[in-house]
């Protein structure tokens, strides 16, 4: 039966009907919150965030995958994609397009697209390699046995390889001539192959990658002569987060990826096993020996060093970055070196206590 509702003079609700109306709408109410809740899950809660790495997925980065695989991002409500790379140029690129909203890059390709990309410029959040992996590596049956002995000579290498990207500073700051250098452009899959076959005289590559892709073919580590640039004056960085311009103005969201990323690098210092194991679920064929070992040299060269253990991982020390942007814009050639603050900001970093990551 449909009955005419008389309304009291408050407007609120029917009259002579107060108590029993009011019940029902704080019923009905509760369960609006509740349907409200309950869209909002928390997979559609979370951010979506288009994560790629540089390279394929090795030890040295096993702390993003852990960070993944632990949920330590969705804590962060971050829904994270990650995608291996294929060089730090191309990061580099998938972010300035929009394809991805952050990656893992050489901070050098990034001062090299910056100068280049005036107003567009891509920022580097969060260094990593304080210590650059970067250098050129030979077999002592060359008989070469310093840098000068290798002007002349055969350089393999892929094209955007970093380190070979910089053998003109490098051959800069030893004093030899790199146009007398005969570069042979190979894929990062034959690179080490020809130096033991011969076809090249040395090659450039990350030391913990090209080192150990020797020893993988049998080259034993007393028959590996390395330059790492590092030892020879040269005050670069290495590998850092990068963010494209949009995500730059998310800073919770980069703040939430920061956080997450110095958790998982913190755990695997502590216990290299751990980032191990979240390769291994990735890819089930590495070689846990040879990739054990790789983790091992990029933490103890390339991560941990010094200036890390005094002041946390991901920050920088502003005059040495300074130098390197010029340095990195001479040896590329560059018309100006871009603004440092237009290439490396510390605005987005944990404090401090999160970011002292060493054991």
């Amino acid at each position: 039966m449909v009955r005419d509702v008389k309304w009291g003079q408050s407007g609120s609700q029917p009259a002579g009907e107060g108590l029993a109306w009011a019940f029902t709408r704080r019923i009905a109410l509760a369960g609006a919150a509740a349907l409200a809740l309950g869209a909002m899950s928390p997979a559609q809660a979370q951010t979506a965030v288009k994560f790629t790495l540089d390279w394929v997925f090795q030890g040295p980065t096993s702390p993003f995958l852990v960070a993944l695989e632990k949920g330590y991002y969705k804590a962060e409500g971050l829904d994270v994609t990650m995608d291996p790379g294929q060089g730090s140029a191309g990061a580099v690129q998938r972010v300035a397009t929009g394809a991805y909203d952050i990656g893992f890059a050489d901070v050098n390709s990034l001062i090299e697209y910056n100068a280049k990309n005036a107003g567009k410029e891509i920022l580097c959040v969060f260094m990593a390699y304080d210590f650059p992996p970067f250098g050129v590596h030979t077999l002592k049956k060359t008989g070469i046995s310093k840098p000068a002995d290798l002007a002349g000579k055969k350089l393999g290498a892929p094209v955007f390889d970093a380190s070979f990207r910089l053998f003109p500073a490098f051959a800069k700051k030893v004093g030899i001539d790199a146009k007398t250098v005969n570069h042979v452009n190979l894929t990062p899959q034959l690179r080490e192959q020809s130096m033991v076959q011969g076809t090249v005289d040395f090659i450039s590559g990350h030391f913990f990658s090209s080192v150990l892709d020797l020893k993988a073919r049998g080259v034993k580590q007393e028959d590996i002569v390395s330059f790492n640039y590092s030892d020879y004056k040269m005050d670069v960085y290495g590998n850092g987060i990068i963010i494209s311009p949009a995500f730059a103005e998310k800073p919770e969201v980069v703040k939430g990826f920061l956080r997450a990323t110095a958790k998982a690098w913190k755990e695997v210092a502590a216990n290299p096993a751990v980032g191990l194991a979240a390769v291994k679920k990735r890819d089930p064929l590495i070689d846990e020996k040879l990739e054990t070992e790789r983790l091992d040299l990029s933490l103890k060269m390339n991560v941990l060093t010094p200036f890390v253990k005094e002041n946390g991982m991901g920050d920088v020390d502003p005059a040495r970055f300074a130098r390197s942007v010029v340095d990195v814009a001479d040896a590329f050639g560059l018309p100006a070196a871009p603004a440092a603050d237009k290439v490396f900001t510390n605005k987005f970093l944990p404090s401090k206590a999160e970011r002292m990551v060493a054991p």
